[in-house]
């Protein structure tokens, strides 16, 4: 009688475990075809860790349109998460990282200014360039000054605005006028880029060089301006998730996020160059 039960014991137990894997298999299908990928979701499955809480990403200020429209892609594919940004100059947000400035992840206007971060020791990882950036200058609407090359920011009477030099897109610029043998004294050195399109946009300046993204985010605000020499100084930006981030599991996610295919769409319809 012991072994008879013994037997039907093992008997049930084995159709139970028939019973679960079978069901496990049913509802695994099932939640394939029902739960399509939405925007940002490419990062998110159900076997990654839990995504939650407030993800803080310090980004260059030439970033700001389109890292404001992942971040609202990353909420919808993470309803537990909110993100939160500082943009600026990236020598700024770069000095305050290595300052103790709490953020998760920092994405960066150029590897130098990344270089900062990382020769501290506050990044986590190696730095992955994520896409790159071509100046433009961009010029009063309807261009009135009749702007058509790096030299004619150089006539006498001209005002311009540049970056300080300090600052990626300032830094560029530099670049651009050396490869031209021109040299430009700006009225005034920007700590930003978007503080250096705001100085045309509010017609204090005649023209200022920024990114071409910048100029595509401001619309019929200002008049762009190609010039070949941009073409010797193009910036590749670089994103990391930091050493100390309050928020690891989030960062890597946003990372990830900026680095998918939908991710490079929202920055390349923004303007931005492949990496």
């Amino acid at each position: 009688m012991r072994r008879l039960t013994a037997g039907a014991a093992v008997s049930a137990a084995a159709l139970l475990a028939l019973t679960a894997c079978s069901s496990s298999s049913s509802d695994s299908s099932q939640s394939s075809d029902s739960q399509k990928p939405s925007a940002g979701s490419t990062a998110a499955s159900s076997s990654a860790p839990k995504v939650s809480g407030t993800v803080t990403v310090f980004a260059a200020a030439s970033l700001k349109e389109s890292f404001t429209t992942l971040g609202e892609d990353f909420q919808k594919a993470y309803p537990g998460a909110k993100v939160t940004f500082n943009f600026g100059g990236s020598d700024t947000l770069a000095a305050s990282i290595t300052g103790g400035a709490p953020a998760d992840v920092f994405a960066a206007a150029s590897p130098k200014t990344m270089k900062t971060v990382t020769d501290a020791g506050d990044g986590s990882g190696t730095p992955a360039t994520f896409v790159r950036n071509q100046l433009e200058i961009a010029t009063l609407p309807g261009n009135p000054a009749h702007i058509a090359s790096l030299k004619d920011l150089t006539k006498p009477g001209l005002k311009v605005a540049l970056c300080a030099k300090t600052v990626p897109c300032g830094a560029a610029a530099q670049n651009a006028l050396t490869a031209s043998g021109l040299k430009l004294t700006p009225v005034s050195y920007e700590q930003d880029v978007k503080s250096a399109l705001t100085k045309v946009e509010l017609k204090e300046v005649d023209a200022s060089v920024v990114y071409r993204t910048d100029v595509q985010a401001a619309g019929g605000k200002v008049d762009g301006v190609d010039f070949p020499e941009s073409a010797k100084a193009i910036n590749a930006y670089p994103i990391v998730a930091l050493k100390n981030a309050p928020n690891a599991t989030a960062a890597q996610a946003f990372i990830a996020l900026v680095r998918s295919a939908e991710g490079q769409k929202v920055l390349g319809e923004a303007g931005f160059l492949k990496p």
